[in-house]
C-alpha cells in the first residue's frame, strides 16, 4: 500500500520514465546503460513511497544483470516493462483513494464533534422509528428521520468518510421514497433503518477509537445491508395518505409550517449552549469540592472562630452564600436529564418483543427528571438487565395473558422522578409476578437458604439477586442462567443506592431503584466512636435518640432489640462492627441513630453527635476501597478524615439471609 508520499505528479513522473525505456527498447542498437540508470532512478524514487514499483525495478534490475544473451535480456525486458506498468497503474489507483486516517488526523476536534452530533441525530431518530411502527402515517416522524441521516450523509461526505456517507445515503433514499410516498412505512422497513443506525454507531467508535490511538479493529462490510436496503426498494409497497400528501415537495417546502416552531426554539437553544469536554466539568466540579473543604476548615480555626469583628463575620457569611451558590451551579453542570437513557430502552424492549414473539409496549414517565451524569451512564446496564426479565420472565405471552383476562400487548412502564432527597426509577410491569415458592425452592436446592420460615416476603424477594439463581424453566438468548440481577445490585449499591421490590401473583411486578442526586457530593451527620470519626448518610437517617435502659431488650441472650415508638428494632454497635473501643459500652450513655437500609430500620450505636456537614467525597484508593461497611472518606471542617458509613453492608453482615 502506497504512503501518503505518493502523489498523482510523482506517479506520473514514474509512468514517463518507463516509457521512456520502452522507447529505447524499440530503437535500433539501444543503449544499454540507459536501461539501467533509469532502473535505478525508478527504484531509488519510489523507496517508501511506492514499494511494489521499487522492488519490480530492482528484481527487472538484476534480473538483466544475470543474463548476457541479448534475446533473453530483451525478453526480460519487454516483460519487465509491462510489470512495470501495472505497478504503476495500481499505484495510481490507491493515490486516487481519500485517506480516511489523514482526514482524521486533520481536524480531530472537528471529529470529536461529529461523532457527538451524529450520536444525537441517530438517538433522535431511533425514537421517531419507534413513533412510526406505531402509526406510519406520521409525516414529521419520517422527515425528521430522513433529517437525521441526510445531515449525517453530507458531514460525512464533507469529513471524507465514505463508509459512512454512503450508508447514511442509501438509508437518506429508502426513506425518501416514503416520504414521497412510493413506499409504505412498515416493520421491515423500521428493521433496516434501524440497522443501518446500528452500523453508523459501530462506524462511529471506530472513529472514536481511532482519534483515542487505539486498536479499531476489522471495518465492517455493508453490502449486506446495502443490499437489504436495495431488496425493499426493489419490493415496492402501498402508498400511504399521508405519504402521497408529501409527495411532490422538496426538502425544505416538506418540514412545513408544522416544524417552525420547534425549528426557532432548537436555534435558540443552541445559541445559549456551548459543548464543553465531561473531564472538564468533572474537573470543576471537584475543584469547587475543594474549595468548599477549604472554605470549612478556615471558619474552623480556633482563631477565626473565636473573633468577634461584627465585619469579618458578615463577611466570612457572605463567603459560604457565594461557595454553597457556587458548588450548586457546578453540581447542576453535571446534571443531565434521564429522558436519553429511557429512550435507548425503547428501542431495548421494541428489539426483545419482536425477538420473543411477545407483543410488549413501553411507557416512560419523567424523563425529564434530572440526576449526575456519571450515575446515568453507570443506569445503562442495570436497567437493561432488569427490562430483559421483565419481558422474558414477567411478561406472558398473548395466550397466556388472554386466559388470565389481560390485553393481548404486554405493558412495561419505566418512570422517574424525586423522593426525599432521592432519585427514584421504577421498572414496572404487568405480567405474572414473582413466584415466592418458586423461589424458595430454587434458593433451597442451591443451598443458598437452608430455613425459610423466618424469611419476609421483601427478603424472599431480594433472593433474586443471588448469583446463579433463576426460576426460568429454559434458558433463552434473552434471560434465564441466572446472571444479570446480581450484577445489577452490586452496580445500585456501588451507586450508593438501593432496590426495593414489591410484586402480586397475577399483576405485576415493581423494581424501585432509589439513587442519590449525585455521587461527588453528601449531606451526613458526623458522629464520634472512640477517638473516630463518621459520616453517617443524611438520606438513611430517620432520626436520633438518647435510649433508657426501658427501651432495650435482648431477643434469645444474644441479639439486641430497641422500643423505638412501638416498634422493635434491632441494635447494630458501630464500635463492635468495625473492631473500635467504644467511649462507653452502656446504652443509655450512649446515641441512637434510626436509619433505614435494606428495606429496613434499624438502630446504630454511637458514642457521640458531633454535627451536619456537607462533605465532598474521596476515593480510598485501591488498598481500601474494598473495606465493608465503608462507601468512601471525606475531609471534615478541622481537617480530620472521617469515613462515610455504608449502612446497607453494615446493617447486612449480620442480617444477610
Amino acid at each position: 500500500m502506497a504512503s501518503s508520499s505518493a502523489t498523482p505528479e510523482f506517479v506520473e513522473s514514474l509512468r514517463s520514465q518507463v516509457e521512456e525505456m520502452a522507447a529505447c527498447l524499440l530503437t535500433e542498437g539501444p543503449v544499454e546503460g540507459e536501461w539501467f540508470a533509469i532502473l535505478r532512478r525508478i527504484s531509488e524514487q519510489s523507496r517508501g513511497a511506492a514499494t511494489d514499483v521499487a522492488l519490480t525495478a530492482m528484481e527487472l534490475e538484476a534480473q538483466l544483470g544475470r543474463s548476457a544473451v541479448p534475446e533473453v535480456r530483451e525478453n526480460i525486458l519487454t516483460m519487465g516493462i509491462e510489470r512495470l506498468r501495472k505497478a504503476i497503474e495500481a499505484q495510481s489507483v490507491e493515490t486516487q483513494k481519500p485517506d480516511p486516517m489523514a482526514a482524521l488526523a486533520a481536524d480531530p476536534e472537528l471529529m470529536h464533534d461529529f461523532i457527538m452530533e451524529a450520536r444525537e441525530h441517530l438517538d433522535r431518530s431511533d425514537v421517531q422509528l419507534l413513533t412510526l411502527e406505531k402509526a406510519p402515517d406520521d409525516g414529521e416522524a419520517i422527515n425528521s428521520v430522513f433529517r437525521s441521516f441526510h445531515t449525517i450523509k453530507g458531514l460525512a461526505g464533507f469529513l471524507e468518510l465514505n463508509e459512512i456517507r454512503e450508508v447514511a445515503h442509501e438509508t437518506e433514499n429508502l426513506l425518501d421514497l416514503v416520504r414521497q410516498g412510493t413506499l409504505r412505512f412498515s416493520p421491515a422497513i423500521a428493521d433496516v433503518v434501524l440497522n443501518a443506525s446500528d452500523f453508523l454507531r459501530h462506524w462511529l467508535v471506530r472513529v472514536e477509537s481511532t482519534l483515542s490511538g487505539q486498536s479499531a479493529g476489522p471495518a465492517p462490510s455493508a453490502d449486506a445491508l446495502i443490499g437489504s436496503i436495495h431488496a425493499i426498494v426493489q419490493g415496492g409497497s402501498t402508498p400511504s395518505s399521508a405519504a402521497v400528501a408529501l409527495a411532490g415537495m422538496d426538502e425544505e417546502a416538506s418540514s412545513g409550517e408544522e416544524q417552525k416552531a420547534d425549528g426557532k426554539k432548537t436555534v435558540a437553544a443552541e445559541a445559549r449552549a456551548v459543548r464543553v469536554d465531561t473531564e472538564k466539568l468533572d474537573y470543576l466540579a471537584d475543584m469547587v469540592g475543594e474549595l468548599l473543604i477549604a472554605e470549612s476548615m478556615v471558619r474552623h480555626y480556633p482563631e477565626i472562630a473565636s473573633l468577634q469583628n461584627p465585619a469579618l463575620l458578615r463577611d466570612f457569611s457572605q463567603l459560604g452564600r457565594i461557595t454553597a451558590e457556587l458548588q450548586r451551579t457546578a453540581m447542576s453542570m453535571r446534571m443531565v436529564p434521564i429522558n436519553g437513557l429511557f429512550q435507548k430502552m425503547s428501542r431495548l424492549v421494541r428489539d426483545l418483543s419482536r425477538k420473543s414473539g411477545k407483543q410488549v409496549e413501553l411507557e416512560s414517565i419523567g424523563g425529564d427528571t434530572e440526576l449526575d451524569r456519571n450515575i446515568v451512564e453507570q443506569l445503562g446496564d442495570p436497567l437493561m438487565h432488569m427490562i430483559r426479565n421483565s419481558v422474558d420472565h414477567g411478561i406472558e405471552s398473548a395466550e397466556e395473558r388472554e386466559k388470565a383476562g389481560k390485553p393481548t400487548a404486554g405493558k412495561v412502564t419505566l418512570s422517574a422522578g424525586h423522593q426525599a432527597g432521592w432519585i427514584v426509577i421504577s421498572i414496572t410491569d404487568d405480567g405474572k409476578g414473582l413466584d415466592k415458592s418458586k423461589i424458595l425452592a430454587k434458593a433451597q436446592q442451591q443451598g443458598v437458604i437452608d430455613d425459610a420460615t423466618a424469611l419476609s416476603e421483601n427478603d424472599i424477594f431480594h433472593l433474586i439477586f443471588h448469583p446463579g439463581l433463576s426460576t426460568a424453566a429454559k434458558i433463552t438468548d434473552i434471560s434465564g442462567r441466572g446472571v444479570g440481577m446480581d450484577v445489577v445490585k452490586r452496580q445500585i449499591q456501588k451507586l450508593r443506592g438501593r432496590i426495593d421490590i414489591t410484586s402480586k401473583a397475577g399483576e405485576g411486578t415493581t423494581f424501585q431503584l432509589k439513587l442519590p442526586l449525585t455521587l461527588a457530593i453528601i449531606d451526613g451527620l458526623v458522629v464520634g466512636v472512640g477517638e473516630e470519626r463518621f459520616i453517617v448518610p443524611l438520606f438513611s437517617v430517620r432520626e436520633m435518640l438518647r435510649p433508657t435502659a426501658e427501651m432495650i431488650f435482648t431477643v434469645e441472650n444474644r441479639r439486641e432489640m430497641a422500643m423505638v415508638r412501638g416498634s422493635l428494632l434491632p441494635v447494630v454497635r458501630l464500635s463492635r462492627k468495625l473492631g473500635i473501643a467504644a467511649r462507653s459500652e452502656v446504652p443509655e450513655e450512649s446515641l441512637f441513630i434510626v436509619a433505614e437500609a435494606r428495606g429496613a430500620t434499624f438502630c446504630v450505636m454511637v458514642d457521640e453527635l458531633i454535627g451536619k456537614q456537607e462533605v465532598v467525597i474521596k476515593g480510598l484508593g485501591e488498598m481500601l476501597k474494598n473495606t465493608p461497611g465503608i462507601a468512601g472518606g471525606a475531609i471534615l471542617g478541622n481537617g480530620q478524615v472521617g469515613l462515610i458509613l455504608d449502612l446497607d453492608a453494615i446493617y447486612g453482615q449480620q442480617n444477610d439471609v
